[in-house]
């Protein structure tokens, strides 16, 4: 993923500018009929990765971006005080920062609506200890089957 220079911070995560638009499309939200409950689920979502320790906050903020991209019609909020990304109501997927749970990896999980289904067993739930194009095309991959 090539970045303009400047554009994000010397740790990977969003430029102050990247923040300052998802500020402002919050406020854009919140004027548009209805919106306020999006804007205040979008505002919540990016608060809870924002207090992350960095380690966390980096992966959440990738895992963030690439939900946004590939599925815009999932509403960011929080659920149990993590990111997450529902359709209407239900949760379709979460992240859960490592530091939350004292564990050694972050976790990208995906409830019962998510449309994973693969035979009589399948994953919902898969650890990440760090980013590359490789962890994020699988992302990818995992959020397009979750909402097909």
């Amino acid at each position: 993923m090539a970045e303009a220079a400047g554009a994000a911070s010397e740790a990977g995560g969003f430029s102050a500018a990247e923040r300052e638009a998802m500020r402002q499309r919050a406020e854009e939200l919140r004027a548009e009929k209805g919106g306020r409950k999006k804007a205040d689920g979008l505002e919540a979502a990016l608060a809870a990765i924002a207090a992350m320790p960095d380690e966390d906050r980096l992966l959440a903020e990738r895992v963030h971006t690439i939900v946004s991209d590939v599925a815009p019609h999932l509403l960011p909020r929080t659920w149990y005080g993590m990111p997450a990304y529902a359709d209407g109501k239900d949760v379709v997927c979460f992240f859960q920062g490592a530091a939350k749970f004292d564990a050694r990896y972050a976790t990208i999980g995906f409830n019962d609506v998510a449309r994973l289904d693969d035979g009589a067993m399948w994953p919902v739930s898969f650890a990440i200890v760090e980013w590359d194009d490789q962890v994020a095309r699988r992302v990818q991959d995992l959020v397009r089957r979750a909402v097909a």
